[in-house]
C-alpha cells in the first residue's frame, strides 16, 4: 500500500540535530536531487563535522535568545519542514514551538520503535506526542491489509563506527567549545566522565555476561520471574514521558510493590540497559533497595544475557517506556509500562495497579498486538541501521522517499519490505 504523489512544489527543509553519522547529510543530499531548498542549523563543533552539503548556518547564541532567532528564521527562509532527532531536546522544543503556528511540518527520527534494523520517521513527536491512534479499534482498522512484519535482519550496526562517531561529536563539541560558547549539551553528564565508565563497563563485559547467565540459569523454572528493563537517564523518554526525574525511582516503586504483593517464591530480575554508561553503581543500588524492602534474597541484577529467552520465561515485564515493553508484547507476555509509551494501548499493556500485576497479570490481546506492530511497522519506519553503510543508505532513501512523497505517517509497504524505491 502505497499513495505516493509528487509533490505539487519543491519544499524547503531545515535539519537541525540528527543522530552521530551523516544520516541527515545523506537525506538532504537525496531531497536536493528531487529539487527541494535544504537547510541546517548547527549548534556546536560536532553538527558541524557530521554535516556535508551548502546551506548550513551556525547559531552561536545563547539558548535564550534561540526561539526568537529561530522564529526569524523560519519566516524570512519560508521553511515548510523541520527534520531532528530528539525532540524533547532544548533548542528543539523552542522550534517545535515556533513552528506550529505557521504550519510547519515537523518529522523526527531516532532508533525503531521495533529493533534492530528499523528508522523512525515519524510526524511532530514519540511516545506521549506520538500522533499514532491508541484506540484499539483504530489499530485494527489502519492495520488491515497491511504485511506482516518482516523480522529478517537486514542491515547490522558496527559497534566501532557507533563508538567513534558518538565519541568525535561529543568530544569535539566538548573539549573544543570555542566556536559555540554557549552551547547547552542535552546529555546529563560531560562526555569525559561518561566515555571514562562506559570504558570500565566494557572492560567488565565479559565477566558481567556470566554473571548474567549463572544467574538467569540458577532461577528455578517453576518459579515465577518478573523483569524489569532498565533504561539509560540520558534516555528523554524515561524523563521526558513519565513522572520519573530517574531511574532510581521506578526501580524503588517496583521493588516495594514486588515485595508487598508478588507471591513468596516468585523472583525479580533488573536488566540494565545495553548502552547504560555505568555512572551509577546499579547493582549496588538495586541490592540497596531489595534489602530496604527485605527481598534481597529474591531480587536480582543483570548485565547481559539473552533479553527474549528472559522475556520468554518471565511471567511479566516492566518498563517506564522502553521498546523492550513492545518487543514483551510481541512475544506475547504481560506488560506494564509505568510511563506514557506508543504502545500504551488498553488490551496491550497491562492498566490496573501495579501491585496487580505481581498477582493477576494479563497477556496481551494476541490479535491486537499484531496489528499494531504491522500498523507502526508500515507508517512510522524504514529500515536501515545508524552505523554502517548499507544500513544508512536505505534509511536515508527511505526517510527521503517518505518526506519527498509526504507521506510521514502513512503507510508505506514499498519502505517496510525493502523493495527498490522509485527515484522520484
Amino acid at each position: 500500500m502505497s499513495t505516493a504523489t509528487t509533490p505539487a512544489r519543491p519544499r524547503h527543509f531545515l535539519f537541525l540535530q540528527g543522530p552521530t553519522n551523516f544520516l541527515f547529510a545523506d537525506v538532504a543530499q537525496r531531497l536536493r536531487n528531487r529539487g527541494h531548498a535544504v537547510q541546517r542549523i548547527n549548534f556546536c563543533v560536532g553538527d558541524q563535522l557530521f554535516w556535508r552539503g551548502p546551506g548550513a548556518v551556525n547559531f552561536r547564541g545563547r539558548l535564550d535568545a534561540w526561539p526568537a532567532f529561530i522564529a526569524a528564521f523560519l519566516q524570512e527562509h519560508a521553511v515548510t519542514d523541520i527534520v531532528l532527532l530528539g525532540e524533547q531536546r532544548a533548542y528543539h522544543r523552542a522550534a517545535i514551538a515556533a513552528a506550529r503556528p505557521l504550519g510547519i511540518a515537523v518529522t523526527v527520527t531516532d532508533f525503531g520503535y521495533i529493533r534492530p534494523d528499523w528508522v523512525i520517521v515519524e510526524r511532530n513527536g514519540m511516545n506521549a506526542e506520538s500522533e499514532f491512534p491508541r484506540d484499539p479499534a483504530a489499530i485494527l482498522a489502519l492495520a488491515q491489509g497491511l504485511p506482516p512484519v518482516d523480522r529478517t535482519v537486514r542491515y547490522t550496526d558496527r559497534f566501532l563506527n557507533q563508538a567513534l562517531w558518538d565519541m568525535t561529536f561529543h568530544l569535539s563539541s566538548a573539549l573544543w567549545p570555542w566556536p559555540f560558547p554557549h552551547f547547552r549539551r542535552h546529555t546529563l553528564h560531560h562526555p569525559l566522565l561518561t566515555y571514562c565508565a562506559i570504558g570500565w563497563r566494557l572492560a567488565r563485559g565479559a565477566w558481567e555476561r556470566r554473571r548474567a547467565a549463572r544467574i538467569i540459569d540458577a532461577i528455578d523454572a517453576d518459579r515465577p520471574l518478573f523483569v524489569f528493563a532498565m533504561q539509560t537517564e540520558d534516555d528523554y523518554s524515561l524523563r521526558a514521558y513519565s513522572l520519573f526525574p530517574d531511574l532510581d525511582t521506578p526501580m524503588r516503586q517496583v521493588i516495594q510493590s514486588f515485595a508487598r504483593a508478588a507471591p513468596l517464591d516468585a523472583m525479580l530480575v533488573l536488566k540494565v540497559h545495553p548502552l547504560d554508561p555505568g555512572i551509577k553503581a546499579w547493582g549496588r543500588r538495586i541490592a540497596r533497595m531489595a534489602t530496604e524492602a527485605g527481598v534481597a534474597a529474591r531480587v536480582r541484577y543483570v548485565d547481559g544475557g539473552d533479553l527474549d529467552a528472559l522475556i520468554r520465561r518471565a511471567r511479566g515485564v516492566i518498563t517506564v517506556n522502553s521498546t523492550v515493553g513492545l518487543r514483551s508484547i510481541e512475544l506475547g507476555c504481560p506488560t506494564l509500562a509505568l510511563g506514557e509509551a506508543i504502545y500504551r494501548v488498553a488490551g496491550l499493556t497491562f492498566e490496573a495497579p501495579l501491585d496487580e500485576f505481581f498477582t493477576a497479570p494479563v497477556l496481551p490481546d494476541a490479535a491486537l498486538a499484531d496489528a499494531f506492530l504491522r500498523a507502526i511497522a508500515a507508517t512510522l519506519h524504514v529500515r536501515g541501521g545508524y552505523y554502517a553503510a548499507a544500513g544508512l543508505d536505505a534509511a536515508a532513501e527511505g526517510m527521503a522517499y517518505r518526506l519527498h512523497h509526504q507521506l510521514v505517517n502513512q503507510p508505506v509497504t514499498e519502505v517496510l519490505l525493502g523493495q527498490s524505491l522509485p527515484v522520484a
